[in-house]
Protein backbone atom coordinates (compact mmCIF):
# COMPACT_ATOMS: atom_id res chain seq x y z
CA UNK A 1 0.00 0.00 0.00
CA UNK A 2 1.23 3.48 -0.89
CA UNK A 3 1.41 6.34 1.60
CA UNK A 4 -0.99 8.60 -0.31
CA UNK A 5 -0.55 11.81 1.80
CA UNK A 6 3.23 11.58 1.40
CA UNK A 7 2.95 10.93 -2.36
CA UNK A 8 0.64 13.93 -2.78
CA UNK A 9 2.98 16.18 -0.76
CA UNK A 10 5.95 15.04 -2.85
CA UNK A 11 4.01 15.55 -6.08
CA UNK A 12 3.24 19.11 -4.97
CA UNK A 13 6.99 19.61 -4.59
CA UNK A 14 7.41 18.56 -8.22
CA UNK A 15 9.00 15.18 -7.62
CA UNK A 16 8.41 13.18 -10.82
CA UNK A 17 8.59 9.78 -9.11
CA UNK A 18 5.67 10.69 -6.83
CA UNK A 19 3.64 11.97 -9.80
CA UNK A 20 4.39 8.72 -11.65
CA UNK A 21 3.23 6.60 -8.73
CA UNK A 22 -0.02 8.55 -8.39
CA UNK A 23 -0.79 8.15 -12.10
CA UNK A 24 0.04 4.44 -11.84
CA UNK A 25 -2.53 4.13 -9.04
CA UNK A 26 -5.04 5.82 -11.37
CA UNK A 27 -4.25 3.61 -14.37
CA UNK A 28 -4.35 0.46 -12.31
CA UNK A 29 -7.71 1.37 -10.73
CA UNK A 30 -6.06 0.85 -7.35
CA UNK A 31 -8.19 0.32 -4.25
CA UNK A 32 -6.48 3.52 -3.03
CA UNK A 33 -7.87 5.51 -5.97
CA UNK A 34 -10.67 7.04 -3.90
CA UNK A 35 -8.15 8.15 -1.27
CA UNK A 36 -5.94 9.67 -3.99
CA UNK A 37 -8.80 11.61 -5.59
CA UNK A 38 -10.01 12.86 -2.19
CA UNK A 39 -6.52 14.14 -1.37
CA UNK A 40 -6.13 15.84 -4.77
CA UNK A 41 -9.56 17.49 -4.94
CA UNK A 42 -8.68 20.69 -2.99
CA UNK A 43 -5.45 21.11 -4.98
CA UNK A 44 -6.89 21.15 -8.51
CA UNK A 45 -8.36 23.78 -10.80
CA UNK A 46 -5.27 25.83 -11.61
CA UNK A 47 -4.04 24.12 -14.77
CA UNK A 48 -5.00 25.05 -18.32
CA UNK A 49 -5.75 21.85 -20.28
CA UNK A 50 -5.01 21.87 -24.01
CA UNK A 51 -5.94 18.89 -26.17
CA UNK A 52 -4.21 18.13 -29.46
CA UNK A 53 -5.86 15.84 -31.96
CA UNK A 54 -5.71 15.02 -35.65
CA UNK A 55 -5.15 12.20 -38.09
CA UNK A 56 -1.99 10.07 -37.92
CA UNK A 57 1.06 11.67 -39.47
CA UNK A 58 0.11 15.33 -39.01
CA UNK A 59 2.88 15.86 -36.45
CA UNK A 60 1.04 15.82 -33.12
CA UNK A 61 4.01 14.66 -31.05
CA UNK A 62 6.39 17.08 -32.73
CA UNK A 63 3.89 19.92 -32.25
CA UNK A 64 3.37 18.95 -28.61
CA UNK A 65 7.12 19.00 -27.99
CA UNK A 66 7.41 22.41 -29.67
CA UNK A 67 4.54 23.75 -27.52
CA UNK A 68 6.35 22.51 -24.41
CA UNK A 69 9.39 24.54 -25.50
CA UNK A 70 7.25 27.63 -26.10
CA UNK A 71 5.55 27.41 -22.69
CA UNK A 72 8.82 26.70 -20.89
CA UNK A 73 10.22 29.93 -22.36
CA UNK A 74 7.40 31.65 -20.47
CA UNK A 75 8.53 29.94 -17.27
CA UNK A 76 5.44 27.71 -17.02
CA UNK A 77 5.46 24.17 -15.67
CA UNK A 78 4.11 21.78 -18.28
CA UNK A 79 2.58 18.32 -18.02
CA UNK A 80 2.09 16.09 -21.06
CA UNK A 81 -0.24 13.10 -21.35
CA UNK A 82 0.56 11.28 -24.58
CA UNK A 83 -2.04 8.60 -25.17
CA UNK A 84 -0.54 5.49 -26.74
CA UNK A 85 -2.66 3.03 -28.77
CA UNK A 86 -1.11 -0.14 -27.42
CA UNK A 87 0.80 -0.71 -24.21
CA UNK A 88 1.10 1.67 -21.25
CA UNK A 89 4.45 3.33 -20.59
CA UNK A 90 6.47 1.58 -17.93
CA UNK A 91 10.08 1.33 -16.87
CA UNK A 92 12.49 2.25 -19.62
CA UNK A 93 10.20 1.68 -22.58
CA UNK A 94 10.74 4.16 -25.38
CA UNK A 95 7.53 5.05 -27.20
CA UNK A 96 7.52 7.24 -30.29
CA UNK A 97 6.19 10.30 -28.48
CA UNK A 98 8.79 9.95 -25.72
CA UNK A 99 11.58 9.81 -28.30
CA UNK A 100 10.34 12.99 -29.97
CA UNK A 101 10.12 14.74 -26.58
CA UNK A 102 13.50 13.48 -25.33
CA UNK A 103 14.87 17.02 -25.27
CA UNK A 104 12.58 17.76 -22.30
CA UNK A 105 13.40 14.60 -20.35
CA UNK A 106 15.90 16.30 -18.04
CA UNK A 107 13.82 19.44 -17.50
CA UNK A 108 12.37 19.43 -13.94
CA UNK A 109 9.64 21.80 -15.13
CA UNK A 110 8.22 19.22 -17.55
CA UNK A 111 6.48 15.94 -16.79
CA UNK A 112 5.71 13.59 -19.68
CA UNK A 113 3.58 10.46 -19.31
CA UNK A 114 2.41 7.99 -21.93
CA UNK A 115 -0.89 6.25 -21.26
CA UNK A 116 -2.60 3.34 -22.98
CA UNK A 117 -6.11 3.55 -24.40
CA UNK A 118 -6.66 -0.11 -23.42
CA UNK A 119 -9.33 -0.35 -26.08
CA UNK A 120 -11.11 2.84 -25.05
CA UNK A 121 -12.56 4.56 -28.11
CA UNK A 122 -12.41 8.27 -28.80
CA UNK A 123 -8.63 8.66 -28.78
CA UNK A 124 -8.22 8.93 -25.00
CA UNK A 125 -7.34 6.61 -22.17
CA UNK A 126 -10.20 5.93 -19.75
CA UNK A 127 -8.02 7.16 -16.88
CA UNK A 128 -7.13 10.45 -18.58
CA UNK A 129 -9.47 12.67 -16.48
CA UNK A 130 -7.94 11.41 -13.21
CA UNK A 131 -4.40 11.65 -14.61
CA UNK A 132 -5.12 15.26 -15.57
CA UNK A 133 -6.13 15.87 -11.95
CA UNK A 134 -2.82 14.44 -10.75
CA UNK A 135 -0.80 16.77 -13.00
CA UNK A 136 -3.03 19.70 -12.04
CA UNK A 137 -2.50 19.06 -8.33
CA UNK A 138 1.23 18.61 -8.95
CA UNK A 139 1.45 22.27 -9.95
CA UNK A 140 1.47 22.11 -13.75
CA UNK A 141 0.41 25.45 -15.25
CA UNK A 142 -0.38 23.88 -18.62
CA UNK A 143 -1.34 20.26 -19.38
CA UNK A 144 -1.05 19.11 -23.00
CA UNK A 145 -3.09 16.01 -23.84
CA UNK A 146 -2.03 14.41 -27.11
CA UNK A 147 -4.52 11.87 -28.44
CA UNK A 148 -3.68 8.52 -29.91
CA UNK A 149 -3.90 9.49 -33.57
CA UNK A 150 -6.40 6.84 -34.59
CA UNK A 151 -8.08 9.03 -37.17
CA UNK A 152 -11.17 11.13 -37.55
CA UNK A 153 -13.19 9.59 -34.71
CA UNK A 154 -11.06 10.91 -31.87
CA UNK A 155 -13.35 13.75 -30.89
CA UNK A 156 -13.55 12.89 -27.20
CA UNK A 157 -10.69 15.28 -26.46
CA UNK A 158 -13.18 18.15 -26.78
CA UNK A 159 -14.90 16.93 -23.62
CA UNK A 160 -11.67 16.71 -21.63
CA UNK A 161 -9.78 19.86 -22.62
CA UNK A 162 -10.33 23.54 -21.93
CA UNK A 163 -9.15 24.27 -25.47
CA UNK A 164 -8.99 21.78 -28.34
CA UNK A 165 -6.39 22.07 -31.09
CA UNK A 166 -7.01 20.20 -34.35
CA UNK A 167 -3.94 19.58 -36.49
CA UNK A 168 -3.97 18.99 -40.23
CA UNK A 169 -1.20 18.74 -42.81
CA UNK A 170 -1.11 19.12 -46.59
CA UNK A 171 -1.38 15.88 -48.48
CA UNK A 172 -2.76 13.92 -45.51
CA UNK A 173 -6.21 13.51 -47.04
CA UNK A 174 -8.01 15.31 -44.19
CA UNK A 175 -10.14 17.43 -46.49
CA UNK A 176 -13.86 17.02 -46.70
CA UNK A 177 -13.74 13.54 -45.15
CA UNK A 178 -12.60 15.01 -41.85
CA UNK A 179 -15.42 17.52 -41.99
CA UNK A 180 -17.95 14.72 -42.49
CA UNK A 181 -16.52 12.74 -39.59
CA UNK A 182 -16.82 15.63 -37.20
CA UNK A 183 -13.22 16.22 -36.24
CA UNK A 184 -13.41 19.68 -37.79
CA UNK A 185 -16.37 20.56 -35.57
CA UNK A 186 -14.54 20.30 -32.25
CA UNK A 187 -11.58 22.63 -32.70
CA UNK A 188 -11.06 25.93 -30.94
CA UNK A 189 -7.76 26.44 -32.76
CA UNK A 190 -6.78 24.84 -36.08
CA UNK A 191 -3.17 24.25 -37.04
CA UNK A 192 -1.93 23.46 -40.55
CA UNK A 193 1.40 21.83 -39.76
CA UNK A 194 4.18 21.10 -42.26
CA UNK A 195 3.26 24.42 -43.86
CA UNK A 196 6.51 24.40 -45.88
CA UNK A 197 5.08 21.63 -48.05
CA UNK A 198 3.25 22.05 -51.31
CA UNK A 199 -0.49 22.30 -50.81
CA UNK A 200 -0.36 24.07 -47.45
CA UNK A 201 -2.10 27.17 -48.82
CA UNK A 202 -4.82 25.04 -50.42
CA UNK A 203 -5.33 23.12 -47.16
CA UNK A 204 -5.71 26.36 -45.20
CA UNK A 205 -8.15 27.77 -47.77
CA UNK A 206 -10.24 24.60 -47.80
CA UNK A 207 -10.27 24.51 -44.00
CA UNK A 208 -11.37 28.15 -43.85
CA UNK A 209 -14.14 27.39 -46.33
CA UNK A 210 -15.35 24.39 -44.32
CA UNK A 211 -15.40 26.37 -41.09
CA UNK A 212 -17.55 28.99 -42.79
CA UNK A 213 -20.12 26.50 -44.08
CA UNK A 214 -23.31 26.79 -42.10
CA UNK A 215 -21.61 29.11 -39.65
CA UNK A 216 -24.09 30.62 -37.21
CA UNK A 217 -21.78 32.55 -34.91
CA UNK A 218 -23.07 35.80 -33.50
CA UNK A 219 -21.20 38.99 -32.64
CA UNK A 220 -18.57 38.28 -30.02
CA UNK A 221 -18.62 34.51 -30.55
CA UNK A 222 -15.31 32.74 -30.88
CA UNK A 223 -14.13 32.13 -34.44
CA UNK A 224 -11.42 29.46 -34.51
CA UNK A 225 -8.20 30.83 -36.01
CA UNK A 226 -6.10 28.88 -38.51
CA UNK A 227 -2.37 28.93 -37.72
CA UNK A 228 0.35 27.60 -40.00
CA UNK A 229 3.36 25.90 -38.44
CA UNK A 230 6.48 23.93 -39.21
CA UNK A 231 6.69 22.24 -35.84
CA UNK A 232 9.92 20.37 -36.57
CA UNK A 233 11.65 23.77 -36.82
CA UNK A 234 9.54 25.46 -34.15
CA UNK A 235 8.07 27.89 -36.69
CA UNK A 236 4.63 29.32 -35.91
CA UNK A 237 4.41 27.88 -32.38
CA UNK A 238 4.48 31.30 -30.73
CA UNK A 239 1.42 32.14 -32.83
CA UNK A 240 -0.26 28.93 -31.63
CA UNK A 241 0.41 29.86 -27.99
CA UNK A 242 -0.95 33.35 -28.67
CA UNK A 243 -4.14 31.87 -30.17
CA UNK A 244 -4.51 29.56 -27.15
CA UNK A 245 -4.14 32.45 -24.71
CA UNK A 246 -6.68 34.51 -26.65
CA UNK A 247 -9.15 31.64 -26.50
CA UNK A 248 -8.57 31.20 -22.79
CA UNK A 249 -9.13 34.91 -22.16
CA UNK A 250 -12.31 34.84 -24.26
CA UNK A 251 -13.62 31.84 -22.31
CA UNK A 252 -12.84 33.42 -18.93
CA UNK A 253 -14.49 36.69 -19.93
CA UNK A 254 -17.72 34.98 -21.01
CA UNK A 255 -17.88 32.25 -18.38
CA UNK A 256 -17.33 29.55 -20.99
CA UNK A 257 -14.28 28.11 -19.22
CA UNK A 258 -16.18 27.59 -15.96
CA UNK A 259 -19.08 25.98 -17.86
CA UNK A 260 -16.76 23.62 -19.72
CA UNK A 261 -15.17 22.52 -16.47
CA UNK A 262 -18.59 21.96 -14.89
CA UNK A 263 -19.63 19.82 -17.86
CA UNK A 264 -16.36 17.90 -17.64
CA UNK A 265 -16.90 17.17 -13.95
CA UNK A 266 -20.48 16.04 -14.64
CA UNK A 267 -19.33 13.61 -17.33
CA UNK A 268 -16.60 12.30 -15.04
CA UNK A 269 -19.10 11.57 -12.26
CA UNK A 270 -21.46 9.93 -14.76
CA UNK A 271 -18.67 7.74 -16.14
CA UNK A 272 -17.63 6.59 -12.68
CA UNK A 273 -21.24 5.81 -11.74
CA UNK A 274 -21.92 3.90 -14.97
CA UNK A 275 -18.68 1.95 -14.56
CA UNK A 276 -19.69 0.98 -11.02
CA UNK A 277 -23.11 -0.20 -12.27
CA UNK A 278 -21.50 -2.24 -15.05
CA UNK A 279 -19.26 -3.94 -12.54
CA UNK A 280 -22.27 -4.81 -10.39
CA UNK A 281 -24.16 -6.13 -13.42
CA UNK A 282 -21.08 -8.15 -14.36
CA UNK A 283 -21.19 -9.79 -10.94
CA UNK A 284 -24.75 -10.91 -11.70
CA UNK A 285 -23.94 -13.08 -14.73
CA UNK A 286 -24.29 -16.21 -12.65
CA UNK A 287 -27.00 -14.68 -10.47
CA UNK A 288 -30.35 -16.46 -10.18
CA UNK A 289 -32.34 -13.26 -10.60
CA UNK A 290 -30.67 -12.46 -13.93
CA UNK A 291 -31.14 -16.05 -15.11
CA UNK A 292 -34.81 -15.95 -14.10
CA UNK A 293 -35.36 -12.75 -16.07
CA UNK A 294 -33.66 -14.30 -19.12
CA UNK A 295 -35.90 -17.36 -18.88
CA UNK A 296 -39.02 -15.18 -18.76
CA UNK A 297 -37.86 -13.30 -21.87
CA UNK A 298 -37.27 -16.55 -23.77
CA UNK A 299 -40.69 -17.80 -22.66
CA UNK A 300 -42.32 -14.63 -23.96
CA UNK A 301 -43.55 -13.63 -20.52
CA UNK A 302 -41.41 -10.49 -20.32
CA UNK A 303 -39.86 -8.05 -22.76
CA UNK A 304 -36.17 -7.11 -22.39
CA UNK A 305 -36.93 -3.49 -21.48
CA UNK A 306 -39.11 -4.45 -18.51
CA UNK A 307 -36.49 -7.02 -17.54
CA UNK A 308 -33.80 -4.34 -17.62
CA UNK A 309 -35.99 -2.07 -15.49
CA UNK A 310 -36.37 -4.82 -12.91
CA UNK A 311 -32.62 -5.47 -12.95
CA UNK A 312 -31.76 -1.79 -12.48
CA UNK A 313 -34.34 -1.50 -9.71
CA UNK A 314 -32.75 -4.47 -7.96
CA UNK A 315 -29.27 -2.97 -8.30
CA UNK A 316 -30.27 0.44 -6.96
CA UNK A 317 -32.23 -1.06 -4.08
CA UNK A 318 -29.28 -3.26 -3.21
Amino acid sequence: MQDVPTLVAQAREGRPRAVARLISLVEGASPQLREVMAALAPLTGGAYVVGLTGSPGVGKSTSTSALVTAYRKQGKRVGVLAVDPSSPFSGGALLGDRVRMAEHASDPGVYIRSMATRGHLGGLAWAAPQAIRVLDAAGCDVILVETVGVGQSEVEIASQADTSVVLLAPGMGDGIQAAKAGILEIGDVYVVNKADRDGADATARELNHMLGLGESRGPGDWRPPIVRTVAVRGEGLDEVVEALEKHRAWMEERGVLAQRRLSRASREVETIAVTALRERIGDLHGDRHLSALAERIVAGELDPYRAADELVAGLTEG
